[in-house]
């Protein structure tokens, strides 16, 4: 097919969500948690973190390729960043 472009970083950043998933699916089973209110004063689990990291990540991202440009690394670490506090506080 040639409407999109398999390369390395397109597979592995689909074979991260899907492992990201896998695993929070096999915590979920072995380890059931209640949920818990953090600073949005919303019930929240780790799945729901999860997708509240992944839509923000997605937005850090592509506010970096409009507002800095595709110095991409730096992205990165921002993202991190905001992962660990979304799962810490949120």
């Amino acid at each position: 097919m040639a409407w999109m472009a398999w390369t390395w970083p397109t597979a592995a950043f689909f074979g991260v969500i899907a492992a990201l998933l896998i695993t929070f699916t096999v915590l979920a089973i072995k380890y059931p948690e209640t949920p818990r209110v953090g600073i949005l004063r919303i019930e929240t689990t780790r799945g729901d973190r999860l997708f509240i990291t992944l839509l923000g990540s997605a937005f850090i991202n592509l506010a970096w390729l409009g507002l800095v440009g595709a110095n991409k690394p730096y992205a990165l670490i921002v993202c991190a960043i905001y992962a660990f506090a979304v799962f810490r506080w949120v």
